[in-house]
């Protein structure tokens, strides 16, 4: 097969580059010996039009609205899977045999215990901090209690750090919760699955027994399956520059954490919910939607659209399936939030200006209600996510580390400021 190229015209001068084709999705224009070719850069604000990497995990076509992780659409996986299976897919590139799957299973849950003096650290935060802060400052501090899994040279010891960090996430993302509401700690239980314990650890107390409503568990489970991986996001991203350093697993998690945390990524889901509570009532929606059509009104609907998905996020479908069997499970009907979220959904796929833009309820809309109705503050929506991503993210840091074309990341600029100029000494100035 001919080796296709793309010719660069520059100064008077011609440049071929190497056009590289994926699976599948668009070709890429390989622009690695640019600089030292030409003398220029690229401009690329927020990366939008650049691939930094070459990866096997996640890929997205957002036009078409599709999500394959290794290939199995998103649906067939959340539909089919548990999400330590979808873990194992993502970690290791394909869905597991029935004994790897158990293996597999027993690992993480014999490492869902953290150390038991990571629960002094907890009293150090104020009672009202945000979870996120905390779980920024927790699980970077891992890197203190697990020397033995920091050697990122070694395959054996980031295997070991990969299911160390699945399986704690939910326990610390729990401790957390608890923290913030000022109740005990609860450990984990080995006889539950990966959601299912993680909703006892979240809502059980001491004085009483709990029992985990399965289709809850089941919900929480499609949740994490949802946002397991998401390709080359703003969090991922970070994850891999960090990872690129040569920094530990445990400090490049911390790092993806950071960076999820921002309203505009993680905490899509929370501004949705606030959104909802601006509205109030059904009777205010048309106010809202008018104000939503007048492009001079700062006012955004949140949780529709989407910033890839050019199409319906196919996680939606699947999250709004689960959002009502939540609600009906519950018996929640008298919810005006409710209210305003359902008939918002009805206009939006049927109101021709939505329709148009391709506006539909993304994830991050039916996401919020379900948690909600779980029984989670807002302010664990973006911790719910890091659980989930926390997978993703290893899986992306551990392709990364085993790629050999793998270098530092060093984005280049293009500089705008004074020329050089001579100092000035200040009685001159």
């Amino acid at each position: 097969m001919t080796e296709s190229t793309a010719k660069l015209e520059f100064r008077g001068k011609t440049h071929e580059l190497k056009v590289r084709p994926g699976s599948v999705g668009p070709e890429v224009i390989d622009i690695a010996s640019l600089y030292k070719d030409t003398g220029a850069f690229t401009y690329d604000p927020g990366f939008t039009s650049t691939a930094s990497c070459e990866s096997e995990i996640t890929f997205i076509d957002g036009d078409a609205g599709v999500l394959l992780h290794r290939g199995y659409p998103i649906d067939q996986l959340a539909e089919h899977s548990d999400f330590l299976e979808v873990c194992y897919l993502l970690l290791y590139g394909e869905l597991p045999t029935k004994a790897q799957k158990d293996d597999f299973d027993h690992r993480v849950t014999r490492h869902t215990m953290v150390h038991e003096q990571m629960s002094r650290f907890f009293t150090g935060f104020r009672r009202d901090a945000h979870p996120m802060a905390v779980m920024c400052g927790v699980v970077g501090a891992l890197s203190a209690f697990y020397h033995d899994s920091t050697d990122i040279s070694d395959p054996y010891q980031r295997m070991v750090a990969s299911v160390r960090l699945i399986a704690k996430m939910p326990t610390i993302a729990a401790m957390a919760y608890k923290y913030h509401i000022g109740q005990p700690f609860i450990y984990p239980k080995n006889d539950l699955g990966y959601a299912a314990n993680f909703l006892h650890m979240c809502f059980a107390v001491p004085c009483e027994e709990y029992k985990v409503n399965p289709v809850l568990a089941r919900a929480m489970e499609r949740i994490f399956i949802l946002h397991a991986d998401h390709e080359q996001n703003a969090s991922t991203s970070t994850v891999r520059l960090a990872g690129s350093s040569g920094a530990n697993p445990f400090a490049c998690i911390a790092a993806g954490i950071a960076c999820l945390w921002g309203p505009a990524h993680g905490g899509a889901n929370e501004a949705a919910l606030n959104m909802l509570s601006e509205i109030g009532t059904v009777d205010r929606i048309p106010e809202f939607i008018g104000r939503a059509k007048d492009r001079d009104d700062p006012f955004r609907l949140m949780g529709f659209g989407h910033r890839v998905y050019k199409n319906y996020d196919p996680r939606a479908k699947i999250m709004q399936k689960t959002t009502h069997e939540v609600l009906g499970e519950l018996g929640i009907k008298d919810d005006p939030m409710l209210d305003v979220a359902i008939e918002l959904e009805r206009i939006a796929l049927t109101d021709e200006y939505f329709i148009e833009k391709k506006l539909y309820p993304n994830i991050d809309f039916y996401s919020g209600i379900t948690l909600k109705a779980l029984g989670f503050p807002t302010t664990m929506f973006t911790v719910l996510f890091a659980v989930a991503r926390t997978v993703g993210w290893i899986a992306q840091w551990k392709e990364m580390i085993e790629d050999p074309q793998q270098k530092i990341g060093r984005p280049r600029q293009l500089y705008t400021g004074p020329a050089e100029r001579d100092f000035v000494p200040i009685a001159k100035r």
